[in-house]
């Protein structure tokens, strides 16, 4: 069993950043982060596998970073240059095995709870 806690989250002007963090208890091989908007399916944002391969989706590249502190067993989420699209529910999710699919969230077998991102204009 894993289990993953989000902190982080807040309101920010857009332009602005924020860090995300994901503390994970148990073995995972890649953790993720996925967001979902209000009537929007969840989608994925980033992925960091065990060989430290990281996957983006096309919307956040060149403005989030994904990266994890092993020794700690958290999963960061650096936000910059945010825009008002990026306001939503982020969740961290993880597996313990590799997928060819990081960014799909059937490959997740633990979520956390959440952190609320809002961008204002």
């Amino acid at each position: 069993q894993v289990q993953l806690v989000e902190s982080g989250g807040g309101s920010v002007p857009a332009g602005g950043s924020l860090t995300l963090s994901c503390a994970a208890s148990g073995v995972t091989y890649t953790m993720a982060w996925f967001r979902q908007a209000p009537g929007k399916e969840r989608e994925g944002v980033a992925a960091f596998d065990f060989n430290k391969r990281t996957t983006y989706a096309d919307s956040v590249k060149g403005r989030f970073t994904i990266s994890k502190d092993n020794a700690k067993n958290t999963l960061y989420l650096q936000m910059d240059s945010l825009k008002r699209e990026d306001t939503a529910m982020y969740y961290c999710a993880s597996r313990r095995i590799p997928t060819p699919y990081p960014l799909r969230s059937s490959e997740y077998t633990y979520w956390g709870q959440g952190t609320q991102v809002t961008v204002s204009s």
